[in-house]
């Protein structure tokens, strides 16, 4: 039997749980620059949210330490509950064991903070009490050093936790540029978060396919037309 690890990710085989992105625990990280992990897990959430993977929000302490969770991340998911608890452990939590259930995948993409701490135990609890495949987002997480990250990054390899990035997801539920139910929106989400790809898309489309050089907005599109 193949091991089910050798299965790409789709839209149909996986969920996903956000950890701990509030603003207390993001001014601890220091392996990634803090505004580049924003824009990573909010184009990671933006994809979920394009594919409809089930997702789980879940937060530390709000009011008494961390603050509350990204708005830009609660903008992508508005009616989504977050699972308030007190351990840093994740697991630990009945209602975030019972989300994860209820969502019934067992393949579990993780975007969290930090990756030592939090993204760690939650992964090998799942795994270990869960029977859950845990696929962490290196790159929408985040360590309080480099070496916290790097080498609990290198632990849950070791343990069997599978390594990926964020864009890599998104193009991985995508897969085929035939599926066009998709495709606008997975070029939305290249196009404001990917950098130099996304440069690379806003390039193709106004001097190879001759696109207009700017978009309307909906502002714009719905603003009325002054009286003469």
């Amino acid at each position: 039997m193949k091991p089910s690890r050798l299965e790409l990710l789709t839209p149909d085989n996986c969920q996903i749980i956000f950890i701990d992105h509030q603003p207390q625990m993001a001014f601890g990280v220091q392996s990634i620059d803090r505004q580049t992990l924003k824009n990573n897990v909010v184009a990671l959430a933006k994809a979920a949210k394009v594919f409809n993977i089930p997702t789980t929000i879940t937060t530390v302490e709000t009011e008494s330490f961390s603050g509350h969770s990204y708005p830009e991340l609660l903008d992508v998911f508005p009616d989504a509950p977050i699972l308030e608890r007190t351990s840093m452990n994740s697991w630990d939590d009945q209602k975030v064991r019972d989300a994860l259930e209820k969502n019934q995948q067992k393949k579990v993409i993780v975007s969290g903070l930090w990756t030592e701490v939090c993204n760690i135990t939650f992964s090998f609890s799942a795994m270990l009490e869960g029977n859950y495949e845990i696929y962490m987002v290196a790159d929408a997480s985040g360590g309080t050093s480099k070496e916290s990250h790097d080498y609990a990054m290198q632990r849950m390899i070791q343990a069997g936790v599978i390594p990926v990035t964020w864009q890599q997801v998104l193009l991985e539920w995508q897969r085929d540029w035939a599926k066009r139910d998709t495709y606008d929106a997975v070029m939305d989400i290249v196009r404001e978060h990917s950098g130099a790809y996304g440069m690379g898309v806003d390039y193709a489309y106004t001097m190879v396919y001759k696109a207009p050089e700017r978009t309307k907005t909906k502002h714009e599109v719905l603003a009325p037309v002054p009286a003469k």
